[in-house]
């Protein structure tokens, strides 16, 4: 059994590269997003996206001749993340950027890890609550309304996109702690469990993308190169090798370490959302996304705190 010091002994440069590959994947998924949703409806937009990364990841098992889990209850908690975690915050996101700039909505997938604390605490339990950690949420608070600049909050089309990319945070915020606790202990691989939640996605999102959008999907061959490289790129890349690339890292440095590459998705967004798309923000939201980014290092324990935290749990909880 590996020591508690394992993966401190791993050299940055086996692992620095794969994380700020992973967060240029990501923080870059914004722009595909925003040039998506010129030629398709945000729920067409999803599906394309979770097709191409379940085809990716299928030809991944089939080269490593692994097959799909079995397991009736791992797909129906699979079903359960494939929606919240994947169906509808892809689908919210690609909304929400029909309102308000990429790097905006890259701005709010930020917020993640302050939902995931409370509900992982109060719902789930499977994380424990600290001072630091209430500390950091608070601050996050503050920096979310920094983002919306609620003091001159007028409603509208860019308040409603930001309310939409913050639920599409919020979405995520339950599905890690429900997948940490219904499928993290699961033996089946992560390429495996990955491709079964995709493929759970794919199913609801083409069930329901031409219920509501009450149309077709449009031919592939009707949208430009532009879109249809968005698509791929959103599925093969960030839904299909960043997933690979991701599971390398945990296994290398541990989760807490990989959770890291949250701080630098929103530099990558910003960045190809102001050099590609031309996109302009006002001074409030930048600023109020690194007070976001602040509190999620306090509450993640990336500044420590030399008294001791004072836990605080209705009652004691097995920790799974």
């Amino acid at each position: 059994m590996s020591t508690p010091t394992t993966t401190d002994k791993v050299p940055t440069r086996a692992w620095l590269p794969t994380m700020l590959t992973l967060a240029a994947i990501w923080g870059c998924s914004f722009l595909f997003i925003s040039v998506g949703v010129r030629e398709l409806p945000p729920l067409y937009l999803a599906l394309g996206r979770v097709m191409a990364g379940a085809i990716v990841l299928l030809v991944f098992l089939a080269i490593k001749r692994e097959a799909l889990p079995r397991d009736r209850r791992l797909w129906a908690h699979s079903f359960v993340v494939g929606a919240v975690g994947s169906a509808i915050p892809w689908t919210l996101f690609g909304y929400g950027e029909e309102r308000i700039p990429s790097l905006l909505a890259g701005i709010w997938n930020g917020i993640t890890p302050l939902v995931v604390l409370p509900i992982a605490v109060l719902i789930f339990r499977t994380e424990l609550f600290s001072l630091q950690r209430g500390l950091g949420l608070v601050i996050g608070f503050v920096g979310m309304l920094v983002v919306l600049g609620a003091w001159n909050v007028s409603g509208g089309a860019d308040l409603t996109g930001q309310l939409l990319c913050m639920l599409a945070a919020v979405c995520y915020g339950i599905a890690v702690p429900y997948q940490k606790r219904f499928l993290a202990g699961s033996s089946v691989s992560g390429t495996a469990l990955s491709a079964t939640l995709l493929l759970c996605a794919m199913v609801q999102l083409a069930i329901v993308a031409p219920l509501i959008t009450r149309q077709a999907p449009p031919a592939p061959w009707s949208l430009s190169i532009e879109v249809l490289g968005s698509v791929l790129a959103l599925g093969a890349l960030g839904s299909g090798i960043a997933f690979v690339l991701s599971m390398r890292n945990i296994r290398l440095i541990g989760a807490s370490r990989s959770s890291m590459v949250t701080y630098l998705m929103p530099v990558f967004s910003i960045l190809v959302g102001v050099i590609v798309l031309r996109e302009h923000i006002t001074w409030y939201q930048p600023v109020g996304g690194l007070v976001v980014l602040l509190g999620v290092a306090i509450s993640q324990g990336v500044f420590t705190v030399k008294r001791k935290p004072v836990v605080v749990t209705p009652e004691p909880v097995a920790q799974p």
